[in-house]
């Protein structure tokens, strides 16, 4: 292995030791004992900052960090409703409406007949910090409320851990872009830029996915997830059902009773016109073979009376 190989490996270990002692440092409590919850360094990098959750808060004399506030955590908030109303078209557009005016979208939107009643289901992305007035407006679009559920997940500390794994790999891509660049111009060995290389082209992938769960957590939850059931009263369902003309069910009765007169002419029409000629045609035969035999026995008899 070359000179610069063996400077490789060394950096790469003395970073991985400084993640390990980084990871012992004092940090937000975590249960599982993830040793990748260290501290972002106070170093600028590029991505979401630690700061967004309360990552750069300072230390205090005893060495703690002081607990966040409410608004500095990171919660998933959703709320899951089932309201009874008289009709549910309106409420769809005025649910529509109170998204919109608060900053959200509809993500989905389905409604469906139960006999004569429409039942609808609605999902609405809105600003978590909105969820709670748009929840209580919800409620009151309904005749009652049958199911009220609004649920939080906590994901503050996996915010907190992957800035910090964010800036440790940013940190890694740093020292192994200078290495590539120093193994190019004094080396110029293909065995050595590549090995560097590939170790680039992994730290780059790593930074690329926690990136990506940091923007996906960051989506979560900025934006509240509200499903909605909207279901009809029964109360509401009228006495006659609409739709009902009992002019066309009497046209349509005698549409049936025409068409059932229609075959059995057509019935009447094939027996004249198709088999009564055939049974003439075969009758005939049948008729003069009777005769005959029928002439056959008169005379036969006759002759017997002569004798």
């Amino acid at each position: 292995m070359s000179k610069y190989s063996w400077v490789f490996v060394l950096i790469v270990i003395a970073l991985g030791l400084a993640g390990c002692a980084a990871a012992r440092a004092p940090q937000f409590a975590r249960s599982d004992g993830n040793s990748q919850s260290a501290v972002a360094p106070s170093a600028p990098a590029e991505g979401p900052q630690p700061s967004q959750t309360g990552a750069k808060a300072l230390e205090s004399d005893s060495g703690a960090l002081p607990a966040l506030s409410d608004a500095e955590r990171k919660i998933v908030r959703t709320a899951d409703l089932a309201v009874v109303v008289t009709d549910a078209e309106p409420a769809i557009k005025s649910i529509t409406d109170l998204t919109e005016s608060a900053g959200g979208y509809v993500s989905e939107s389905k409604a469906w007949r139960e006999g004569e009643q429409l039942r609808a289901h609605i999902t609405a992305r809105i600003p978590a910090e909105q969820l709670d007035s748009v929840v209580e407006a919800i409620k009151k679009l309904g005749v009652r409320v049958e199911r009220d559920n609004v649920t939080g997940q906590d994901v503050t500390e996996e915010y907190s851990d992957l800035n910090a794994q964010l800036t440790n790999l940013e940190a890694t891509e740093k020292e192994l872009r200078e290495l590539l660049s120093e193994v190019r111009q004094r080396t110029q060995k293909a065995e050595d830029i590549l090995q560097v290389y590939r170790e680039l082209t992994t730290i780059r992938g790593e930074i690329e996915r926690v990136k990506g769960r940091i923007q996906y957590l960051g989506n979560l939850t900025a934006l509240a997830t509200v499903s909605v059931d909207l279901i009809p009263d029964a109360l509401a369902k009228p006495v006659v059902e609409p739709g009902w003309r009992p002019l066309e069910t009497l046209r349509s009765a005698g549409r049936a009773l025409v068409n059932s007169l229609k075959g059995i002419a057509d019935v009447l029409i094939w027996l004249v016109v198709y088999l009564l000629p055939v049974l003439i045609v075969i009758a005939i035969p049948i008729v003069l073979v009777i005769l005959l035999i029928r002439w056959a026995a008169r005379r036969g008899r006759r002759g017997t009376k002569s004798e």
